[in-house]
C-alpha cells in the first residue's frame, strides 16, 4: 500500500517517519481519536494494539464506536488461526466493528482516520517498528482508495469462521474416528485406554466445538470441515 501522487508538495510536517511505538504515540497520539471512520488493515491483532493502548489505555477499536465512529478491520487469515484470537475478533464485531478477512498479501499495515491521516507501519527490524505518518490529503486518499479496493474483495469474519476447522488434539482427533467407524463406547474407551466415564465425557465436548447435536452430527462436520477422521 505504498503510494505516491506526482506533482504533490509535501511539507515535513505532514510527512515524517517514527521509530518504535513509543514514539509513534508521542509525535501522532493526538491522532488516534477517530470522530468519523478509523479504518485499519493488519496481518494480525498486535500492530496497532499496543501503541493504542499507550496512548489512550483502551483498544481504539471500542473507544471509536463509543463516539460513533464507523470502525473497520481487515486483517489476514493469520489473525484468526488462533480460535482464540477468532473468538476475540468475534465479540470486537458484535460492538459494532466491521471485520473482514483478506486471503491476499497485503503490501503495508495502515489505519486511516477521518480521511485525513495514513499511517503505515513498516516491517519489524530488530523487533522495532517504523511508522510513517502522512496527512496529504492527495496521498491519503489514494491509500483510502486502495483500502477500499481491498475491502470489497476481503470475505466477512462471520463466513470465515464458519469454515474454519476448530483446533483439536490428536486424542480428540482419535475420538472422531470412532465416531465415524460407529465403534460402541465401551469398545472406542479400551482403544484409547481411558475410562467410558472419560471418553463419553470427551464427545459431549467435541459436539459443543464442532456444534453437532449429534454423534452422528459430529462426525459430518469434522469432515465437512477438512479435518483428517
Amino acid at each position: 500500500m505504498s503510494v505516491t501522487v506526482p506533482g504533490v508538495p509535501v511539507s515535513v510536517d505532514r510527512v515524517f517517519t517514527v521509530h518504535g511505538d513509543e514514539e509513534l504515540v508521542a509525535r501522532a497520539g493526538h491522532l488516534f481519536d477517530p470522530r468519523e471512520e478509523f479504518l485499519c488493515v493488519a496481518s494480525d491483532t498486535s500492530t496497532w494494539s499496543r501503541p493504542a493502548r499507550q496512548h489512550n489505555g483502551s483498544s481504539l477499536l471500542h473507544r471509536g464506536s463509543r463516539t460513533g465512529a464507523a470502525v473497520y478491520k481487515l486483517y489476514t487469515p493469520s489473525a484468526v488461526a488462533d480460535p482464540a484470537d477468532g473468538k476475540k475478533l468475534t465479540e470486537i464485531s458484535e460492538h459494532g466493528v466491521q471485520i473482514r478477512i483478506y486471503s491476499g498479501d497485503l503490501a503495508h499495515e495502515a489505519i486511516i482516520i477521518d480521511r485525513k491521516v495514513a499511517i503505515l507501519a513498516g516491517p519489524p527490524v530488530a523487533g522495532v517498528r517504523s511508522y510513517s505518518v502522512v496527512q496529504v490529503p492527495e496521498v491519503v486518499a489514494a491509500v483510502r482508495s486502495l483500502y477500499q479496493a481491498t475491502w470489497d474483495s476481503a470475505a466477512e469474519l462471520k463466513s470465515v469462521l464458519a469454515d474454519t476447522p476448530p483446533a483439536v488434539d490428536e486424542q480428540e482427533l482419535a475420538i472422531l474416528r470412532m465416531l465415524a467407524a460407529g465403534r460402541k463406547d465401551e469398545s472406542a474407551a479400551r482403544t484409547l485406554r481411558m475410562s467410558v466415564r472419560t471418553y463419553r465425557r470427551r464427545v459431549a465436548d467435541l459436539m459443543v466445538l464442532l456444534g453437532a447435536d449429534s454423534r452422528f452430527q459430529a462426525g459430518v462436520r469434522a469432515k465437512a470441515l477438512g479435518l483428517p477422521v
